[in-house]
């Protein structure tokens, strides 16, 4: 009787199973993430320039061309940064910085880790550095690296841990002269939920 019980109980259990593996095979994954922005700060003007580090929020559309491989679009709203010399506060500017990478996702295991490589465009707006002395160049292309993890929890439904790392910079002007550049060179860590569909 206790091994009819057990077989019965792991039927239902799988039974039960089967709607939700079937809702997570999907081609669209839509994710909301928490994103912590650590900059590399990377200053050969001379004057100690960095930027605050600060959490943002994202959102991504990934589409999977097969099992394995998906492309990614990372989205957010434009992002206000202080910006500092030696310390000090000198101004502030925003930034959008909508990135897409081609993604590679391991399958046959309970949770599907990815890789993904692509490539970021980074568009600085509402520069006010030094009262309008210095300015920036408005626009950055760069490499992206990423690295992350899908935990599903049914029902399409799962949970998101993502990395990455991607290449943001620009040259800084005062007075209208070139004083240097400025890489943001940002690591990204990620946490969120998503859908599959």
């Amino acid at each position: 009787m206790t091994k009819l019980s057990l077989i019965a109980l792991a039927t239902t259990a799988l039974v039960a199973a089967l709607p939700a593996q079937a809702q997570d095979t999907g081609n669209f994954i839509v994710r909301a993430r928490a994103v912590h922005l650590e900059s590399a700060n990377k200053d050969s003007t001379g004057v100690g320039i960095t930027i605050n580090n600060k959490w943002l929020p994202e959102v991504d559309i990934t589409y999977f061309l097969s099992p394995n491989l998906a492309a990614e679009l990372i989205l957010t709203i434009p992002q206000k940064q202080s910006v500092y010399a030696g310390g000090a506060e000198i101004g502030t500017f925003k930034h959008l910085p909508p990135t897409l990478t081609l993604q590679y996702h391991f399958t046959g295991m309970g949770f599907r880790p990815y890789l993904g490589a692509g490539v970021n465009y980074t568009n600085i707006s509402d520069v006010n550095i030094l009262g309008g002395a210095a300015n920036l160049k408005r626009n950055s292309y760069g490499l992206a690296l990423q690295a992350g993890v899908d935990f599903p929890l049914g029902g399409g439904w799962l949970l998101n841990a993502d990395v990455k790392k991607v290449q943001i910079g620009t040259t800084v002007y005062v007075g209208g002269a070139d004083a240097g550049k400025f890489k943001v060179d940002p690591v990204l860590f990620g946490i969120g939920v998503g859908k599959r569909f």
